[in-house]
């Protein structure tokens, strides 16, 4: 079972996203809560596989949230999905540096909404091929970041972090480079220990900032 807590100002959104996540068979909704603050008690509580949060909101705001869920060792098996209005913004960027898994537009169709939920709970980041070209946009037009980290991982390593950088997933990986998807698996699993990130949304993030992938046009 899929364990879920909503965070979000807005109770009307609550209450249409808990009876659209409570309908199946496979997911529960065991909390929810109007603002950041108040969402890390259910969190810490409850310890759910995903944490719907809405990117802005009084007191605590999402992106605080997340920072905050994703700095406490007992919240590891958390993956916070953040929640917007607007689409691929600064503050969605921010949150994926926070720890956010990724995020969803509110106005989502709800078979989308499900499949991300399940995506997120599977430890899989929710990057579109279309959100991963925001990230390389972003790139383009700032500084490459040091490469800090990138003597930690073996050559196929980082291999293997460039290519989730470019939005393939593991079956992906596999075929590109010519092993099993077990082992692609294991590739990106010892480079999420190693730079000790959450989830591959953050190993994109790394990716970028690194310098592993250059975007084109840079």
């Amino acid at each position: 079972m899929i364990r879920v807590v909503l965070v979000d100002d807005q109770p009307l959104l609550r209450s249409g996203f808990r009876a659209l996540l409570d309908l199946e068979d496979d997911i529960e909704v065991v909390a929810e809560a109007g603002d950041g603050l108040e969402g890390l008690a259910p969190v810490r509580r409850h310890l759910p596989d995903v944490a719907l949060v809405d990117v802005q909101m009084p007191v605590v705001d999402g992106i605080e949230a997340t920072r905050r869920i994703a700095a406490d060792p007992a919240l590891a098996g958390v993956h916070v999905v953040i929640l917007t209005n607007y689409g691929f913004d600064e503050y969605v960027f921010d949150a994926l540096r926070a720890g956010a898994a990724g995020f969803l537009v509110k106005d989502i169709v709800p078979e989308d909404l499900l499949h991300a939920v399940r995506v997120a709970a599977r430890g899989d980041a929710l990057l579109a091929p279309s959100i991963t070209r925001k990230l390389i946009d972003r790139y383009v037009t700032q500084p490459v970041a040091t490469g800090a980290g990138l003597d930690e991982l073996t050559n196929r390593e980082r291999e293997a972090v460039a290519l989730v950088a470019r939005g393939l997933s593991n079956d992906q990986i596999a075929d590109h480079m010519v092993i099993s998807p077990l082992t692609a698996k294991t590739h990106v699993n010892r480079a999420m220990a190693k730079l000790h990130a959450r989830d591959r949304a953050q190993l994109v993030v790394f990716a970028y900032e690194s310098g592993l992938v250059v975007p084109p046009g840079s």
